[in-house]
């Protein structure tokens, strides 16, 4: 049962959505690949100025919780990122380290765990197969293209489930 008297929440993947990666994305190139580099990297990541703003729109009205397919081991990274870039506290809901499935099957169970107890007012994502399955679940989605798309990051998500 939903509470409706709780702020929505408003939720928000990493990766090429707030945090740009194209710096980090030649981790990804070799075989293997190199994902300890990949993640190793993530601090330096630049803040996306169009998820950003979003994030901070949304944050008005929702309580912000981050969705994203990186692994556990990166949680004191990624809250260290968002603090430096003045995000706002948040919820974060990781990948567990050996977990592999695609993003679009983790991020839709976490976001129907979410909506029974709260209102889940948007979804914001880059991943298109994410997106799709959101949407066809029945969440409000808002795409994140304003990164440049990597079909090596895009692989990764998909059949490595790595990010």
């Amino acid at each position: 049962m939903t509470d409706r008297s709780a702020r929505p929440v408003a939720v928000f993947d990493l990766d090429n959505t707030l945090a740009d990666t194209a710096h980090r994305q030649h981790f990804l190139e070799g075989r293997p690949r190199n994902w300890s580099g990949f993640f190793a990297a993530a601090p330096e990541d630049p803040p996306l100025a169009e998820g950003v703003a979003l994030l901070q729109e949304q944050a008005r009205e929702c309580e912000i919780v981050y969705l994203t397919g990186r692994p556990e081991r990166c949680r004191r990274d990624t809250r260290d990122w968002l603090a430096a870039h003045g995000l706002p506290e948040g919820r974060i809901h990781m990948r567990g380290n050996a977990d592999r499935r695609p993003a679009r099957f983790t991020k839709l169970e976490i976001l129907r765990r979410l909506a029974r107890d709260r209102e889940v007012r948007v979804l914001v994502d880059d991943d298109e197969l994410v997106c799709d399955d959101a949407e066809r679940a029945g969440f409000t989605v808002v795409r994140a293209r304003w990164a440049a798309k990597s079909a090596v990051l895009e692989d990764a998500q998909e059949r490595e489930g790595r990010t």
